[in-house]
């Protein structure tokens, strides 16, 4: 117990590195890149402490050159997964009787950590893992997981901070316990930010926690458990379960004592995971917190007074940005006709220009999508377009996963507003464009609320004033995170809290307050400083 009232250091957001020619941070990174491409790490579950081998391995490869191992993790069976819950539980009192100070600063500290000696690391396994550019990687796996954890005990602070009025005679006072039970966090393979933030958001509240990484992105959320570990996170608080989402979510999710789900993910996993969760519903200790962030099919509406240079640069960053592999990467555009005359070519050219390749190549703009089934499933959707009466691609289209999994920047344009490329994600770098008459800007805003099921991001392109406050009106609820004259991605932590509705989850905003108190369940305390002596009131008194 401290004798005093302490506070979080005021969060600021990290810092990122350019890694220009010639600077010192890039040639730290080339080095480190060196060291983890020249070995095999082998990665094992970690539960309550301890490493765990269990036989059943998978391989960790690199995206852009998929037969180049970086490792092999070992797969949790049904006996791992249920010492993980029994490493999480008999965590549980001690670390939920830590005084909150002391919880965030294991977080501060490995913040700290990731800002200096780790961030090669974390960045390189990054780059190399799922496959992505220096700056790609740097606004991820350093400035965002910095972020998240330096912001999250500040709002944590705040939250315990806020407290009720208390009447004369009266003291009244809120505490947030962590919630009865384990979290159970499922984090994606696209993000090294989500990876650490889904476990240990909770965690900070004082929850333990089963967190199942994506298995297509073990490597880079080992390292991000390894640098826990060292900050001196203690065993059990996060128990590190790799292996098949399906044998591992069933067991945990039919636990009585499951508490709560944080998922980032596919909208048909959360909604399976959410069905479950309803068939079990009489056998849990409380009703579990679901959190979820799911599917985008995000989109960039233009208006006619659109600046078309910074429309062109939205449209390409926000589409081929890592390969569109962001819940947020823009995936349609509607362009009014006196616009797209003007746009087409130049936005065509510039596709044309973009670099793809090898990670390890600082000149590259692009790399590989994250696997082979990705890659399938994206071609598909290629396929489809380049055999529509429908559809015409005016860039790109071409598929090679010979050495790795490449997929051109690929731009389709569409007559029909409801094309299946309008409609579903896809996950890929593919934005399909549809020319709206200028004469019906209604008609099309209402094709952009309604064509998809998503909601999470989109932006408006206008220069007019009251036509930026009518289209953001128009879609209300098309977007959780609204952008004007900017592209739909690059949510900063602390700045523009993240999520969506509708089919994108549940909206509870990661990178605010609002998704810490998701974590916690309120106490009320009332104390009566003098309590009446008798049970009779003033006005029984007789006239």
């Amino acid at each position: 117990m401290s004798n005093g009232i302490w506070t979080m250091p005021v969060p600021k957001n990290e810092p990122g590195y350019a890694y220009g020619p010639g600077s010192p941070e890039r040639q730290r990174m080339k080095e480190e890149l060196a060291r983890l491409s020249a070995s095999e790490v082998e990665i094992p579950l970690i539960i309550g402490g301890k490493e765990i081998r269990t036989g059943d391995t998978g391989t960790c490869v690199m995206p852009h050159n998929h037969g180049h191992r970086l490792g092999m993790y070992h797969k949790a069976g049904s006996s791992e997964v249920a010492q993980a819950i029994e490493a999480a539980l008999a965590a549980k009192k001690a670390w939920a009787e830590l005084p909150w100070e002391q919880r965030a600063g294991i977080f501060l500290k490995a913040a700290e950590m990731a800002s200096k000696q780790w961030r090669y690391t974390l960045n390189a396994a990054t780059m190399l893992g799922i496959s992505k550019t220096v700056y790609q990687a740097e606004i991820d796996s350093a400035c965002e997981l910095i972020d998240f954890w330096r912001f999250n005990a500040h709002y944590m602070e705040a939250i315990y901070k806020e407290q009720p009025q208390s009447s004369p005679g009266v003291w009244n006072r809120v505490e947030h316990r962590p919630l009865e039970g384990f979290v159970f966090a499922v984090t994606p393979f696209n993000f090294t930010a989500i990876a650490g933030n889904l476990p240990t958001a909770p965690a900070l509240m004082g929850n333990t926690v089963v967190w199942k990484p994506a298995s297509s992105a073990v490597y880079n959320a080992y390292y991000v458990m390894k640098l826990l570990e060292a900050a001196g996170l203690p065993p059990g608080v996060i128990n590190f379960v790799p292996g098949s989402g399906r044998l591992v979510g069933e067991q945990i999710l039919a636990h009585p004592e499951l508490a709560g789900v944080h998922f980032t993910g596919s909208t048909a996993v959360f909604q399976d995971m959410w069905r479950t969760v309803g068939n079990n519903i009489h056998r849990y200790r409380t009703y579990p917190r679901l959190v979820g962030e799911t599917g985008g099919k995000d989109f960039v509406f233009a208006h006619p007074s659109a600046d078309i240079a910074a429309l062109r640069t939205a449209l390409i960053r926000g589409a081929f940005e890592y390969q569109g592999q962001k819940c947020s990467a823009a995936s349609r555009a509607y362009i009014p006709k006196s616009l797209w005359g003007k746009l087409r070519d130049d936005l065509i050219q510039e596709t044309k220009e973009l670099t793809m390749g090898d990670v390890r190549n600082f000149t590259n703009f692009m790399a590989a999508v994250i696997d082979k089934a990705a890659f399938q499933n994206i071609k598909s959707y290629i396929d489809f377009a380049a055999s529509s009466s429908e559809a015409t691609i005016l860039v790109g289209g071409g598929c090679d996963d010979s050495v790795g999994y490449f997929i051109e920047p690929t731009i389709v344009e569409t007559t029909n507003p409801r094309f299946k490329l309008m409609e579903e994600e896809i996950f890929g770098p593919v934005l399909t464009i549809y020319v709206y008459d200028d004469g019906d800007l209604e008609g099309a805003l209402e094709l952009c609320n309604t064509t998809s099921p998503y909601g999470l991001t989109g932006s408006v392109f206008a220069q007019d004033r009251y036509a930026i406050e009518h289209i953001t009106k128009a879609l209300t609820h098309a977007a959780g995170n609204f952008y004007v004259n900017d592209k739909p991605t690059g949510a900063v932590v602390g700045q523009q809290p993240f999520g969506g509705s509708r089919a994108s989850g549940t909206n509870d905003k990661a990178g605010s307050m609002l998704n810490l108190l998701r974590w916690v369940s309120p106490r009320a305390i009332k104390e009566t400083l003098l309590p009446p002596e008798h049970y009779a009131y003033p006005h029984m008194d007789t006239e």
